[in-house]
């Protein structure tokens, strides 16, 4: 059975994307076709922030973007041997907050230790973060242009201290068309499309009604996680499945029981 998911695809150890070998294992093929392009803003801030931990109580990532914007700072070779020499000792002495194992992991890749990874969205992250003593000092949160309200509220509402910057934007993949159009004459309707975004949602939901047709109600459409899922249920898309938690094996269950027949 053949299932689409509109996002980039990422090579683990293995040479694989993880979500492909996880639905393979479910006997579903799977394709991957990105709907999203990034551009980085204010890097010269957010590095000069970075530069300056003393002022921070702690960081919060929510997306593997804003860590890729960590590594954009000091990718230069003067302050790659600062980060490794300083800096990162004196964040690592503060609280690095994380939704997720994918942005754990990579934020582990430059050095940091991470708490809250298991928290599978940001709302579940904020109430993590609420648990803990209140920072003195404001958690710096490096985050997208659409972030989403949730957590500075929350966080706000329980009286601690954040200051987010916006280090990048997302922009419509300049093939989506294209490679839409492609999936569709080879492979025909999938059985599933799954959505990794609102924003992804927003830029590639035309194309796919356009190509689906009619046949565009067999498609069970699935959500990485519950904020995309609500995007869906906006648009007037029946939502199949919501994924427990941002991970290949949640997601692939999660596909693999709205497929079977009669599923709720």
């Amino acid at each position: 059975m053949k299932v689409l998911l509109l996002k980039d695809a990422k090579e683990d150890g293995s040479g694989q994307d993880p979500y492909i070998r996880e639905l393979g294992l479910y006997g579903l093929e799977a394709t991957l076709i990105p709907v999203l392009s990034f551009e980085f803003l204010s890097l010269p801030s957010f590095s000069e922030k970075l530069s300056h931990p003393e002022d921070y109580g702690g960081l919060i990532f929510t997306s593997p973007r804003a860590v890729e914007a960590v590594e954009l700072c000091f990718q230069e070779d003067s302050k790659t041997e600062v980060w490794k020499k300083s800096l990162k000792e004196k964040w690592n002495a503060k609280p690095v907050y994380v939704v997720g194992n994918a942005t754990a992991s990579l934020v582990n890749k430059i050095g940091l230790d991470t708490q809250g990874e298991s928290c599978g969205n940001a709302e579940k992250l904020a109430e993590y973060i609420c648990s803990r003593e209140s920072p003195a000092l404001p958690l710096l949160f490096p985050c997208g242009s659409l972030k989403g309200e949730i957590l500075p509220k929350m966080l706000k509402d329980k009286g601690i201290p954040m200051e987010s910057i916006t280090v990048y934007q997302k922009i419509p993949h300049p093939g989506i068309q294209v490679n839409l159009n492609s999936y569709y004459s080879q492979q025909g309707v999938p059985a599933s499309i799954t959505f990794f975004s609102p924003s992804g949602l927003t830029h590639s939901l035309k194309h796919i009604q356009e190509l689906s047709g009619d046949n565009i109600h067999q498609i069970k459409f699935v959500a990485i996680g519950p904020t995309t899922a609500r995007a869906l249920a906006a648009q007037g898309l029946p939502v199949s499945c919501t994924a427990t938690s941002p991970t290949p094996h949640a997601l692939a269950s999660g596909i693999r029981t709205a497929l079977q027949p009669h599923s709720c």
